[in-house]
């Protein structure tokens, strides 16, 4: 009885499985495993042809082990970022099919989740245009890291939003071809640290070819994922590649900081001609404040005044924007007066708003999570003493992350970044009390 029971399952397995060229079996492995990762396919795939003799009833039920196996895995990632992303994409999922639905959604919370935003920018640039694509790792089935992509395959198909092997050049390449031949391609880095297997890509396609072609070609690409010190991620992945980028002729490099900026800053990146890197802070994913709607648009080389002031103008950018925030409230608090800058464009600088702001301060101090040797703050620096150094009183200050691998412990990873007390130190040094009492 045995004997005739595999038998027959081995025919049932053949008729399904043999009977099929390799992509139409491809195909239905990839749907019954449910399009969750490539890992998961591979797995799936390897197991099916070792198991041919499998009834169709087993091979079904594997498929939905392993679509519990992947969602688990979803759900713990989800738990551990803070998320809550399943209360979202619920949330979510009763909006996305009624574009009047979504508008009124927004406009009455008008408050979204940094996430949230910029899951919302790129849905209404892919509604908008429909050259605009995205590609990465998990960004399909999966919904992205941190869920930037959270069900747009369901709206717009699995080749507007393409999920991509663990390849980056690769990837990174058909971007920026996609980009030569009309597309407007959205690259998105799982982690920025990882960004450094496309750097071949980055540096001598996306920002040159535009001049190696003679104007013929442009590359309206953008580069986005997260990045910066996180809670405990290791050194890997605590990677802050704007001092890595900055020197790529050709490139533009941007940072949001709040959801509002994220979303219009994105918009405006999509809609560019030139290649973007837009970076985004992992700590800052969670953050949640008002957002504009869809017509709202962000001008890339601008830089956004936090705050007004007449001691001293502080120059910073992405997660360090809240820092100094926290330092700045104890300072005024004893009477100081600081302008705060966010730059949101590392590249270019925003020379006209930091000029009129050096003017009228005479002092500046520059906070980055970016390494000292070589990074933001260091061109920064430069520029400005290059530019306007009869106008200070006082020499630039850097405060930068310090050059070692960031560590995995708490303490000492602390120890290695800008803390808000370190910032409210400087100011009190940098401005002397007659000009405070003044």
């Amino acid at each position: 009885v045995r004997e005739r029971e595999r038998e027959r399952g081995g025919e049932r397995a053949r008729e399904t499985w043999g009977a099929r060229p390799f992509g139409g079996w491809l195909v239905d492995v990839w749907s019954r495993v449910g399009s969750v990762g490539l890992g998961t396919q591979r797995s799936s795939c390897s197991n099916a042809r070792r198991n041919e003799h499998r009834s169709e009833e087993k091979a079904a039920t594997m498929a939905s082990t392993a679509k519990r196996t992947c969602w688990n895995r979803a759900g713990a990632i989800r738990k551990c970022a803070g998320t809550h992303a399943g209360t979202a994409a619920r949330n979510l999922s009763r909006t996305v099919g009624d574009g009047r639905k979504r508008n009124v959604q927004v406009a009455a919370t008008n408050d979204m989740m940094m996430w949230e935003s910029l899951r919302l920018a790129v849905e209404e640039e892919m509604e908008r245009d429909p050259t605009v694509c995205i590609m990465g790792e998990d960004v399909g089935h999966y919904g992205g890291s941190y869920k930037v992509t959270l069900d747009h395959y369901k709206k717009f198909g699995d080749l507007r939003v393409l999920d991509t092997p663990i390849c980056e050049n690769s990837f990174m390449g058909m971007g920026i071809g996609a980009a030569m031949t009309g597309l407007r391609p959205i690259v998105e880095g799982m982690n920025m640290g990882f960004l450094l297997l496309a750097f071949n890509q980055i540096s001598n396609n996306s920002g040159m070819l535009h001049y190696t072609s003679g104007g013929h070609y442009k590359v309206p690409i953008v580069i986005r994922g997260p990045g910066g010190v996180g809670r405990q991620l290791g050194a890997e992945h605590s990677q802050r590649l704007e001092s890595y980028f900055q020197s790529i002729p050709g490139v533009q490099l941007v940072a949001c900081s709040t959801p509002r900026n994220a979303k219009a800053l994105l918009k405006a990146a999509i809609r560019s001609d030139n290649p973007i890197i837009f970076f985004e802070h992992v700590l800052l994913y969670n953050l949640k404040g008002a957002v504009g709607d869809a017509d709202e648009v962000q001008c890339l080389e601008k830089a956004e005044m936090v705050r007004e002031g007449k001691d001293l103008t502080i120059l910073t950018y992405s997660r360090m924007r809240y820092v100094v925030e926290q330092a700045v409230k104890a300072a005024v608090a004893e009477g100081y007066d600081p302008e705060v800058i966010d730059l949101i464009s590392i590249k270019p600088f925003d020379m006209g708003t930091i000029a009129q702001s050096v003017k009228k301060t005479h002092r500046v101090l520059i906070v980055e999570e970016c390494m000292r040797s070589g990074g933001i703050g260091a061109s920064l620096s430069a520029v400005i003493n290059e530019n306007f150094l009869d106008d200070l009183d006082h020499q630039v200050v850097r405060l930068s992350s310090q050059d070692v691998p960031t560590p995995y412990a708490r303490t000492l990873e602390d120890c290695t970044i800008v803390q808000a007390a370190d910032v409210e130190a400087a100011i009190k040094s940098m401005v002397p009390i007659p000009a405070r009492i003044a």
